[in-house]
């Protein structure tokens, strides 16, 4: 509840409340901070980091009830030029900082969505693959700025555990679990 979310936080110390807020994925955090009141907003802000805080930020300027609002920046982002062996070693390094890693979203440089790969897919496919050849490039994603009752219809009519989220310009900035939908 965000009565007792705000005495934990009026309680914690500036070093209690930076593990807490390591441990949350970025969507949790941003959640609590819309709960909680602006002097204990400005502790966690402080209690964060410069790229935690700018991520923060963006992701608190999106509308109430959109995409953008409940997306995660938190996910398993590869090149289609990589191999499989590749992906799975980014994905070991990268994997355990992710809200999922079951689905895979494969962007070009600019961050511009061009397919997606399954971990299933990954481990079934011989390691010198290269992921432009397995990848799946008819992708559905969400715009930012679409509104999270037709998120959540989309899971429902494609059981889906995970959707990208892209801006205007089709790149990646997110994605939205299934569980945060509903």
């Amino acid at each position: 509840e965000s009565s007792l979310q705000s005495v934990l936080v009026e309680v914690l110390s500036e070093k209690e409340l930076k593990e807490i807020l390591d441990d949350l994925y970025m969507d949790a955090t941003v959640d609590l901070l819309e709960e909680l009141p602006a002097n204990l907003v400005t502790r966690i802000l402080d209690a964060s980091g410069p790229k935690e805080r700018e991520t923060i930020n963006k992701l608190l300027n999106y509308p109430e009830d959109s995409a953008g609002s409940i997306m995660t920046t938190e996910y398993v982002d590869l090149r289609e030029e990589m191999t499989v062996g590749q992906a799975m070693a980014h994905i070991k390094k990268t994997g355990i900082h992710k809200e999922t890693i079951y689905t895979c979203y494969v962007t070009e440089n600019n961050r511009k969505l061009v397919g997606m790969v399954s971990l299933r897919t990954l481990l079934f496919s011989e390691d010198e693959d290269v992921l432009e050849n397995i990848m799946e490039s008819n992708v559905i994603s969400v715009n930012t700025l679409e509104d999270q009752e037709s998120v959540a219809q989309m899971f429902t009519k494609y059981d889906f555990a995970a959707l990208p989220v892209v801006d205007q310009e089709n790149r990646l900035v997110g994605i939205i679990t299934v569980d945060d939908a509903i």
